[in-house]
């Protein structure tokens, strides 16, 4: 895997250099300390990082806020503060930039690592949420869900049920599983189809692979699946009674 590349602005070159042997020491590429805010942008279009450690107290005509604020207009780059001392006022300024954390002045190793890595999970949450709409195209009779760097077509008769898990799904048909990145609440707005039902806020069925009914769960392919008592009544309009 390709390392994170982090980029320090920081007036202060020793906390500047210590901060990019700690950032080294845990495994991250700090691509340069830059001291001043003139010199930032053109080092980011040369070389673009994936966050950037921005000092709020920057010596010159810009503060690290105000730099944000121009960096924001042309790149959208996750910004960590550092800061030695975060009154109100620029705390309340720094906000309107969206920031995904603060570091105060002086700080522990363990601080700097747990920023930049709750920072990588907000990231990478994000970038789930991005391509959420592209990871699942329906059709009629299929789905198509994306499996690394391409599409997997799934049958809709192949589908037993769908569960939810958080913000994932996870489709089980006959011979595998898929999970994608989306709600139960999404997805059944999707498949709009007249043989899958949702029975339980977690699960959704194909009523073709119903193999029995119980009072209070239902089975598909040994699977025991709850079902609400509502959701039930509906479920058994829907099936053909013998």
């Amino acid at each position: 895997m390709e390392k994170i590349k982090i980029l320090i602005v920081e007036d202060e070159m020793i906390i500047g250099a210590n901060i990019a042997l700690q950032l080294s020491s845990l495994g991250y590429d700090v691509i340069g300390i830059i001291p001043r805010a003139e010199e930032v942008l053109p080092k980011i279009r040369e070389n673009t990082p994936d966050i950037l450690l921005l000092d709020i107290y920057l010596k010159g005509d810009l503060d690290g806020i105000e730099l944000a604020h121009i960096i924001q207009k042309e790149f959208k780059i996750p910004i960590i503060y550092l800061t030695a001392n975060a009154d109100d006022t620029h705390f309340n300024r720094a906000k309107t930039t969206n920031p995904y954390a603060f570091i105060s002045k002086p700080f522990k190793k363990l601080d700097l690592q747990h920023a930049i890595e709750l920072t990588i999970l907000r990231i990478q949450e994000e970038k789930k949420v991005e391509v959420n709409e592209l990871d699942t195209f329906v059709m009629s009779d299929s789905i198509f869900v994306r499996s690394h760097d391409k599409m997997i077509k799934i049958n809709i008769n192949d589908i037993l049920y769908i569960e939810a898990e958080r913000n994932y799904c996870k489709i089980h048909c006959k011979e595998k599983e898929h999970l994608i990145v989306s709600t139960l609440k999404d997805l059944e707005e999707k498949l709009n189809v007249k043989n899958l039902m949702r029975i339980h806020r977690s699960f959704i069925i194909n009523m073709h692979h119903i193999d029995e009914i119980a009072t209070s769960h239902l089975v598909i392919a040994k699977k025991a699946i709850p079902v609400s008592p509502e959701l039930k009544k509906q479920l058994l309009l829907h099936i053909q009674k013998v």
